[in-house]
């Protein structure tokens, strides 16, 4: 009975060895036949890029074997040998990661294991100087450049790059929807929350703070984690937190959530550039990401138009007793946070980026991106048989150490030498942005950033609020003023607007269901009066005097009531919080709305101008030129004294200055290598928001007061940035590094 279960339990193993030799024998052939296919399409389809591009972008690697499949493989295959990307080792039967998929191996150029063959190498490899294995990474780099723009080369423009176009795109159009949320809403909330002059600054300042310390976050940490990771986590944070904010009731919890919000689409734009960038080949590039930044300008837009369309209707709100209120504003806010919710859910859809996978020695993950690209672009095209010809992609040498924290270290502890770990690596990619070769560069960009943003977002902020202060002069010219009168007996049922009653007095006078909008009354006596069910805004009473009077649901609040004394007088069912009456300021909202969608969509020439010539005279050129008409440009503003002259001057100085916004986010891209390409964006963009800050604040501090300094100031940042954009190296033409 035994011997015949062992010799069952032999026949068994015998037969599944038998099979595993036929399907390993099968492979082998299937794997030549493929190569043979592969190498056959490859001369033909590769003899056309290698006369027209051997000059331009050399072949790295092509001494020992090349990148792509040729004949002395084929030959090799055909005289018995295995084929690597079809078979794993015969030895102990394991296969290559990635083999199932047809991925090529990588030729990594690594070591062998601690116990092998190689441990005394890798020993000393392990202590080799950090300037030696810095100078091979670097060597790596530029080979993997090299070849990159070869295989984006191949890859073709198509599909692929419009579907991220759009996905893109949409990240983009949610940082310049973030940047009119709180202009939009500010009027309305200012009443709704009771907001003193310094609480609306904050409010109007808080967005830029955290998009300072979001861009500077999400930028370094998509040199690490990864672009399209970096760039849902941010997109993510912006869509909660807008969420919130639209139903928080609080001043200070609106401001938090609002701060939060913005340190999330921080991230957006140091991260969408940097993305695209690593898709598209060098003669696309300029066009391509000055065609990117059109989003930013529908999402000025769409904020103009949701907030023309809701924020005027004061239908659109409901209440739940005096504690709880959600106005139509809030419904705004909630609109807004649209195109981030939009683009977290395209972009699960897209792959990260290639490059990022290479240069962190991620062979087979680029290398199937670089496929899905080409095949989607060839299916697209109509030429689905169209191979990938690329077998093996330079992967960068690796020097960041791994360190071995053990199964038994607790959990928290294994998170914390993570966070460590991370926060170093992050450090170190800053300070190399300072290093020699880049410290130049580096300086020079952070100069033109800072230039450019002072005087553009110092200026676009200061030309409503010019706007807001014509208005109010031709308001207050019209302002009615009355002075020791006397009335008596007399019911007050219609609206008051825009008057200034002094000495006056008032006895057994009745106000009821009428609102008052800009009144104020100075050194009067009310005696005996009764009001009821009154709304106001921008109304005061000053050093006045009540005597046996009655308030009964009305807003008129104790801080309206200044100096004055109260005697014998009584407040009954007084409305909590600030009533907003959106008939108040409808023809101003409205103005507002208009004014900043006219000056989003002159944007809109500057754009096509910029995606058109951007690869046509240059990045420097662009830059310089359209900074130096814009500094010319300012002058134009001393002679805006009206509302339609300075809406005018507004279209034309956005219009002119967008080029240069378009070539100075082309250049950064390109001037710095793709390890340190977000880290640098995210840092000369958190540097961008601290210089809209500070000339916000500068600038608005002048209105009412004088144009000439506003104007010198902008047309002096212009200037200084336009001489030093001069000194920088053009970027027009070279391998994205």
């Amino acid at each position: 009975m035994e011997d015949g279960y062992q010799n069952r339990t032999a026949f068994i193993k015998g037969a599944k060895d038998i099979a595993k030799e036929v399907k390993r024998q099968a492979t082998k052939k299937v794997g030549r036949s493929v190569d043979r296919v592969s190498d056959e399409y490859s001369k033909r389809s590769y003899s056309r890029f290698e006369e027209d591009d051997d000059d331009d972008y050399p072949m790295q690697g092509s001494q020992d074997g090349g990148y792509y499949r040729g004949d002395s493989q084929a030959a090799n295959d055909d005289e018995g040998g295995h084929s690597d990307s079809t078979e794993g080792h015969d030895e102990d039967d394991e296969i290559y990661e990635g083999e199932y998929q047809g991925i090529p191996r990588a030729d990594s150029g690594k070591g062998s294991l601690a116990g092998g063959p190689g441990s005394v190498g890798a020993g000393a490899q392990q202590f080799r100087d950090i300037g030696v294995s810095e100078a091979e990474r670097r060597k790596d780099q530029e080979e993997l450049a090299q070849q990159y723009e070869t295989i984006l080369q191949e890859c073709g423009h198509g599909k692929f790059q419009w579907s991220l176009y759009f996905v893109l795109g949409l990240a983009l159009m949610a940082d310049g929807v973030e940047i009119f949320v709180v202009g939009f809403v500010l009027p309305s909330a200012e009443k709704d929350m009771c907001l003193s002059e310094p609480n609306k600054s904050m409010l109007g300042l808080i967005v830029y703070f955290g998009m300072m310390v979001g861009a500077f976050l999400w930028g370094a940490l998509a040199d690490r984690i990864g672009r399209r990771q970096s760039l849902l986590i941010s997109l993510s944070i912006n869509s909660i937190f807008s969420f919130f904010s639209s139903f928080v009731q609080g001043y200070s919890t609106f401001l938090f959530c609002r701060l939060l919000s913005g340190v999330g689409i921080g991230g957006s734009i140091p991260i969408v550039f940097s993305y695209y960038s690593e898709f598209l080949s060098q003669e696309k590039r300029g066009e391509h990401l000055s065609w990117l930044c059109m989003f930013w300008m529908i999402g000025g837009i769409y904020a103009s138009a949701m907030a023309w369309a809701i924020i005027p209707h004061y239908g659109w709100s409901f209440q739940m007793g005096s504690a709880y209120q959600f106005h139509s504003w809030r419904v705004f806010v909630l609109v807004c946070a649209f195109p981030s919710v939009a683009a977290i859910a395209a972009l699960n859809a897209m792959p990260e980026s290639p490059r990022f996978y290479l240069e962190n020695g991620k062979h087979d993950e680029g290398w199937m991106v670089l496929k899905q690209v080409h095949d989607t672009n060839m299916r697209a095209k109509g030429y689905p048989e169209r191979v990938f010809s690329v077998t093996t992609i330079k992967t960068v040498k690796q020097m960041d150490e791994l360190v071995d924290v053990g199964t038994d270290t607790p959990a928290w502890q294994r998170y914390r030498l993570k966070i460590m770990s991370l926060s170093q690596q992050i450090r170190n990619n800053i300070l190399a942005c300072f290093r020699p070769e880049y410290k130049r560069t580096t300086f020079m960009l952070m100069a033109v950033w800072f230039s450019m943003s002072f005087s553009y977002y110092g200026l676009t902020v200061w030309f409503p609020d010019m706007i807001k202060y014509i208005q109010k002069q031709e308001y207050e010219s019209r302002t009615k003023t009355f002075t020791k009168e006397r009335v008596e007996h007399v019911t007050f049922n219609f609206t008051l607007e825009n008057q200034v009653h002094r000495q006056g007095y008032y006895f057994n006078d009745k106000f009821l269901n009428l609102k008052m909008k800009s009144m104020v009354f100075e050194d009067s006596v009310f005696e005996e009066c009764y009001f009821e069910d009154i709304t106001s805004t921008h109304t005061f009473f000053r050093n006045c005097t009540f005597i046996a009077s009655l308030f009964y649901n009305t807003d008129l609040f104790k801080y309206r009531l200044v100096n004055c004394k109260l005697v014998n007088s009584t407040f009954l069912h007084n409305k909590e919080g600030c009533m907003l009456d959106f008939s108040d300021d409808f023809n101003n909202a409205y103005m507002i709305y208009f004014v900043n969608f006219l000056g989003t969509l002159a944007v809109l020439p500057g754009n096509i101008v910029s995606a058109l010539l951007m690869d046509k005279i240059g990045r420097l050129r662009m830059l310089a030129g359209s900074s130096v008409i814009s500094c010319v440009s300012c002058f134009f503003l001393m002679f805006g004294n009206t509302e339609s002259g300075m809406i005018a001057l507004l279209c034309l100085f956005g219009g002119i200055s967008i080029a240069s916004w378009n070539a100075l986010d082309v250049i950064t891209v390109e001037l710095y290598p793709s390890d340190k390409r977000t880290t640098a964006f995210g840092f000369l963009n958190a540097l961008c928001k601290l210089a809209a800050v500070l000339g916000i604040s500068i600038f608005q501090s002048f209105v009412g007061i004088t144009k000439a300094i506003p104007i010198l100031f902008a047309a002096g940042a212009l200037a200084a940035g336009s001489f030093l954009a001069t000194k920088l190296p053009e970027t027009r033409g070279q391998v994205l590094q």
